[in-house]
């Protein structure tokens, strides 16, 4: 069943304004994240990592399309029924992910991350499952990203066994 609303919300320079509006909110997540990782490829190069864990200029390429793709699949949910459960989950993990960063990077609390990022997964599932309830494409658009946390939370995983 899709949930929509009125079509008032749709339409006009509001809509454009709210999708930049969520570019603004994962932009600040994203430069929290990059706060925390701020001089620390050394410290990161430095680590012992398995043997599949991908090369650091990597992350930069792949974030910025996530990022991209999480404000988009937010934005089409507000268009449908506005700020409601599906966005306070959307906004919980954006939390979670503005945080994972600074704890692993910053702190170099690798266990503890971990342990975040299992959260953030748990929010990311939360979010497509009641996305996909509003909306079929911003669902499918947020799952790249929680393919990825997955990837990154088992590469965490790896790291923290790996240097401890």
């Amino acid at each position: 069943m899709e949930i929509t609303r009125s079509t008032s919300r749709t339409h006009g320079a509001r809509t454009w304004w709210a999708l930049l509006g969520f570019g603004a909110a994962v932009t600040v997540a994203a430069a929290i994240g990059g706060l925390g990782v701020q001089g620390t490829t050394d410290e990161y190069a430095a680590l012992r990592q398995p043997d599949w864990a991908p090369p650091s200029w990597l992350f930069g390429p792949v974030w910025t399309v996530l990022y991209a793709l999480i404000a988009i699949a937010g934005w089409l949910v507000w268009r449908k029924v506005g700020f409601g459960p599906a966005l306070w989950a959307w906004t919980a993990q954006l939390v979670l992910n503005a945080i994972w960063t600074p704890l692993f990077f910053g702190a170099g609390q690798y266990g503890l991350a971990f342990a975040e990022i299992v959260l953030m997964w748990l929010a990311i599932a939360v979010t497509v499952a009641l996305f996909l309830r509003v909306s079929r494409p911003a669902a499918a658009l947020m799952l790249p990203y929680w393919a990825w946390v997955t990837f990154a939370a088992a590469l965490n995983f790896s790291i923290w066994q790996l240097n401890t």
